[in-house]
């Protein structure tokens, strides 16, 4: 119990450093782009590489989306004295921190000099930095099912490493303005200067790298007769086994349309802090305050699914979410109703992604017994995938947004019109409340893998093993 204890906590070590890393590259990164990339005295010109760089963006995330199921497909055909994960894990946080930092600078002056030259070696290292990126994500949420059969268990071990990515995404933004800011010459309007990006994406890659270390040292993964394919799938059948396994295609396209709406808040948060409430000094408080509410909800997990079904709990926070909603739309430049509105937001967040990547993670015995062979890495693959493809679309979104309302270099919450402001909250409120209703619809529409009905496919594939080695 005392190894299995340490082992969870390496776990959520590299899970921690994992969402730190994912909150810089999901947020604000786009925010550096938008704010501090482009700064010569051409506005026209800035709107005009920062709508290259979003286009780039948009078109390799989800042009890597076709790559990512093979990632998954690699690893689970890996074989080392380490394991099958953890290879992947520490060499693509290592790859992925430097190359993150080289994209959070202007190149030495590339920008300015030599524009094309810029857009060029952008798209490299950016398409580096993602590709080492995805098979890290792959492999780190892949390792569940490879730890446990057991879905209470699944549970515990998910908790904490959702706890650590907790922990590390929402420390984010408590550290982000007070590290731009603090290694900023020029202050911005409190958007901070490149310098301070820079040290921000620097100290947030070293971390993400050591995470990495440590889960590699603390965790072991279990051997089982059940995780031994007789039939490997080949790369011809990668697509075919995703559409196969319905249950698992379902969760994510319901997921997919979920997470565009919380992405567009949470990715304009710092937007709405900077260029409405016109002070980003307050934005770390409300990462104090998810810090606090998001451990407190992922600690309950456990509890409230053992008195609550997951379906029940995913219900229950979607009608919080969007109350929140509402709430944040009416507070204007409110400081306090903003923080509670946003925390209030942000509370229910965890609770719905452990739903999700249980029940993706469930589909794994659920492809196993419908297809006749387990492919964990493949399968779990998918959750990242839908993540990175409504990114991909939120960033997209943003810079847009961005350039359409005014909020780029320069600009400052008493530049920015009332129209403009308007504008700027129909994306922010109104698009979100869609999204998050309309994929609440689907998932109840589609996804019927229970813990019931898991439980009951576990036992068939024991009893098949058995009937198979007698």
């Amino acid at each position: 119990m005392k190894s299995q204890f340490w082992s969870r906590i390496a776990y959520a070590c590299g899970t921690f450093g994992h969402d730190f890393f994912y909150a810089m590259i999901g947020t604000y990164f786009m925010i550096f782009v938008t704010s501090n990339l482009f700064h010569s005295e051409d506005p026209t010109h800035d709107a005009y590489m920062i709508g290259i760089v979003t286009t780039i963006i948009l078109v390799l995330r989800i042009g890597e989306l076709f790559i990512d199921p093979f990632i998954g497909n690699t690893i689970d055909k890996t074989k080392t004295r380490w394991g099958k994960f953890k290879p992947w894990v520490i060499a693509g946080a290592f790859v992925a921190a430097i190359t993150l930092a080289v994209l959070f600078t202007d190149m030495g002056g590339l920008t300015m000099s030599n524009p094309m030259a810029y857009l060029v070696a952008f798209a490299i290292i950016y398409l580096i930095m993602d590709v080492f990126y995805s098979a890290k994500d792959v492999a780190i949420w892949s390792m569940i099912p490879a730890l446990s059969f057991d879905s209470h268990e699944r549970e515990i071990t998910a908790t904490f490493a959702r706890i650590g990515s907790v922990f590390g995404g929402q420390l984010v933004t408590i550290l982000v303005m007070p590290i731009v800011l603090y290694f900023s010459a020029n202050q911005n309007g409190g958007a901070g200067d490149p310098t301070g990006w820079f040290a921000f994406a620097a100290i947030g890659g070293g971390i993400a790298t050591l995470g990495a270390i440590i889960l590699g040292i603390g965790t072991k993964e279990q051997d089982s007769a059940l995780r031994e394919n007789k039939q490997e799938t080949t790369f011809s059948e990668v697509f075919s086994i995703l559409i196969k396994n319905d249950q698992l295609l379902w969760v994510a396209c319901a997921y997919l349309v979920f997470v565009l709406g919380q992405n567009l808040i949470n990715n304009l948060n710092l937007y709405y802090f900077i260029y409405v409430l016109g002070d980003a000094s307050k934005f770390s408080f409300l990462g104090v305050i998810n810090v606090i509410i998001g451990l407190l909800a992922v600690a309950l997990f456990p509890t409230l699914t053992q008195k609550f079904s997951r379906r029940k709990l995913f219900f229950a926070s979607i009608s919080i979410m969007l109350v929140a909603v509402i709430l944040y739309a009416l507070a204007g430049t409110n400081v306090a109703m903003t923080l509670f509105a946003a925390g209030l937001f942000a509370l229910p967040q965890p609770l719905i992604f452990l739903v999700v990547l249980m029940t993706i993670t469930d589909t794994v015995e659920y492809g196993q017994l419908k297809l006749g062979h387990r492919d964990e890495a493949l399968c779990l693959c998918v959750r990242p995938l839908v993540d990175k493809l409504a990114g991909a679309i939120t960033s997209g979104i943003i810079g847009i947004v961005a350039i359409w309302v005014g909020m780029t270099a320069g600009a400052t919450a008493d530049t920015i019109t009332p129209e403009n402001l308007t504008h700027f909250k129909y994306v922010m409120f109104a698009a979100p409340f869609v999204f998050i209703v309309l994929g609440a619809i689907l998932y109840r529409a589609k996804v019927t893998l229970t813990e019931r009905e898991h439980a009951r496919i576990v036992l068939e594939l024991e009893e098949k093993w058995e009937e198979m080695n007698q």
